[in-house]
């Protein structure tokens, strides 16, 4: 087994969550989820929170989040500017967001 990738050393937290648009807001939501990214900026201990389109599912996104605590995670939104892009997403999305909270292992390109 190689070494050269990261093995978990501490209690980080991986977020993986499944949007889905509602019919006909595809791009609305695309262009939402954008804002929400920038606005992540104001989590310093949100490492990693990247949004993936599905190319095979219109309008099914899917986010890899990477957060330095699970405490990091409680606070996750709760600032003004993430606040605001999330509050924009709900008439956006056609259902409930599917999330899984899971603890990270190993990996390689990224510290864990």
């Amino acid at each position: 087994m190689s070494t050269s990738g990261s093995v978990r050393a501490m209690s980080k937290l991986t977020v993986l969550a499944k949007l889905t648009a509602a019919e006909g807001k595809s791009e609305e939501l695309e262009a939402a989820l954008a804002v929400l990214i920038e606005a992540a900026e104001e989590e310093p201990e949100l490492e990693i929170y990247s949004v993936h389109k599905d190319p095979e599912n219109e309008g099914v996104y899917h986010f890899f989040e990477l957060y330095t605590t699970k405490e990091a995670f409680a606070v996750h939104g709760k600032g003004e500017k993430m606040q605001a892009a999330m509050g924009a997403l709900g008439a956006l999305l056609g259902a409930a967001p599917e999330v899984v909270l899971l603890d990270p292992v190993a990996a390689k390109g990224m510290s864990l």
